[in-house]
């Protein structure tokens, strides 16, 4: 078997062959950052898509749908909006044969053309909190360097949320709530993250704050996964959204938006794999089982037989099952095919366990075999499907946490994120923003933020007063 290059040493060059390779994407679309996502990428996609869409529903959130193109004058209402997305927005003036009326813009995200409609819908008190998401395309003209999935134009799967409330407390709450929504959804995919509430040189455009989720790529790159804002009330001024509250007054209302795109999918598609290929978590695998019968020429009836007895008993347990039964490819072919897709469980069927009744079960993660009863067969893959997990997200931890550096001087910062190569530092900051701009100037670093809830020990590295945070930065995509 031919290993792939090295996860950590050459990333990139492992990341654009085991994506294409394992049937993810194909990059051959004549447009830069346009993939065509194939079936088995896809389907990763959907499950994953599919928890994020399940803990919105739990929590009151209901599904709609808002259109793609918006038109100038509505995108406009919102000048820091504007001017923040102004660099990435496509924009539509004709069709081949004539000009159109008015331009018409892709929607780079959609708080304008939802927020044109909550003007129309809400009127009342009793209107609110009005929580609505929708998972849809998005663009943006990507100026930097694109990256399958991670960086791209055309963002095939980008899940927004948008909240309307009565008050700043329970805007606030809700903040606290897409907090726990995103933790719980990340760690459901084992990707270990921080949250950081991001600069303000850096906050979304149009927003009051925002607290963003990043974790650590096996180059040691910051990523941001997801994105948590409070809008306050800047966009219900720009769009006039008011509500007649208990007392008579009309007041306005207060807004909170997040979002996670199909970027989430390039991050545990990188954290999770090694030289051999993908590992993907059971829960969002296409296929979680695959069964792969070694021939026998004197039992190759009775092998195959059992083999498809074993799947469908296997199906009808409600998992993902494919029997690989193409004569044309050996066993070991098949391992390694099935290796670079990352199935979590290989279950191998020959003489020898058709005759005992019994199946030789191989864990993706750690490569290692146990050969288990048909009767036990059931519990014995819930068991390792847990542990599977477990020992993902344990690898997945250590690298986060061995990648985040506290420095207490520019110097030893300098000094140890050249030695490793790489990775998150975090220094004592005093939270004035000169500050945090000089410690990004001096480190030619991407500030990522602060935890508001982490005491800080020290003195701010540039003022030498009394730290009231944690700086944290980083190399970022």
């Amino acid at each position: 078997m031919n290993k792939l290059p090295d996860r950590n040493e050459k990333f990139s060059e492992w990341y654009d062959i085991v994506t294409e390779d394992a049937e993810v994407i194909d990059k051959r679309y004549p447009l830069k950052g346009m993939l065509v996502w194939k079936p088995y990428g896809f389907k990763v996609l959907k499950l994953t898509m599919r928890i994020l869409e399940e803990l919105l529903e739990a929590y009151g959130h209901e599904e709609a749908y808002f259109p793609m193109l918006v038109p100038e004058k509505i995108f406009a209402k919102e000048k820091d909006f504007l001017e923040g997305f102004s660099g990435e927005t496509f924009v539509v003036e004709r069709t081949i044969s004539k000009k159109l009326e008015q331009r018409l813009l892709l929607r780079p995200t959609s708080e304008t053309v939802m927020y044109y409609m909550f003007n129309i819908w809400i009127t009342s008190y009793r209107d609110l909190p009005l929580k609505i998401y929708q998972t849809v395309n998005v663009f943006r003209y990507e100026t930097e360097q694109t990256k399958p999935i991670i960086r791209v134009r055309e963002i095939v799967r980008f899940n927004e949320a948008h909240t309307v409330h009565r008050t700043y407390e329970e805007a606030e709450q809700q903040i606290k709530e897409a907090i726990t929504i995103y933790s719980t959804f990340f760690n459901s995919l084992l990707i270990p993250h921080i949250i950081l509430k991001t600069p303000p040189w850096d906050t979304f455009a149009g927003a009051e704050y925002n607290f963003d989720f990043f974790t650590v790529m096996p180059d040691r790159k910051a990523i941001e996964i997801g994105s948590v804002i409070n809008l306050g009330q800047k966009f219900a001024r720009a769009f006039d959204i008011k509500f007649q509250d208990v007392d008579g007054a009309w007041k306005y209302v207060y807004q909170t938006c997040y979002g996670v795109s199909e970027r989430v999918v390039g991050v545990l598609l990188s954290i999770h794999g090694d030289s051999r290929g993908l590992i993907l978590p059971p829960n969002v695998a296409p296929i979680q089982l695959v069964i792969v019968p070694i021939p026998h020429e004197k039992m190759q009836d009775e092998i195959l037989k059992y083999a498809k007895a074993i799947a469908e008993r296997l199906k009808q347990y409600g998992y993902r099952v494919k029997l690989d039964d193409r004569p044309e490819l050996t066993p070991g072919s098949k391992f390694y095919w099935w290796e670079l897709r990352g199935v979590p469980l290989r279950i191998e069927i020959g003489e020898k366990e058709t005759k005992e009744n019994k199946v030789t079960l191989c864990r993706r993660d750690l490569l290692r075999r146990l050969t288990v009863a048909e009767a036990e067969l059931k519990d014995t893959i819930d068991k390792l499907f847990k542990e599977i997990s477990e020992e993902l997200y344990r690898r997945a931890k250590n690298w986060l946490e061995s990648n985040i550096i506290l420095c207490k001087s520019i110097e030893e910062a300098a000094k140890k994120y050249s030695e490793l190569g790489g990775g998150i530092l975090k220094l004592p900051w005093c939270g004035d923003d000169s500050c945090g701009l000089s410690i990004e100037e001096k480190l030619g670093l991407n500030g990522l933020g602060h935890n508001p809830e982490e005491k800080a020990e020290g003195n701010c590295v540039i003022c030498g007063k009394e730290a009231r945070h944690y700086f944290y930065l980083g190399k970022r995509y």
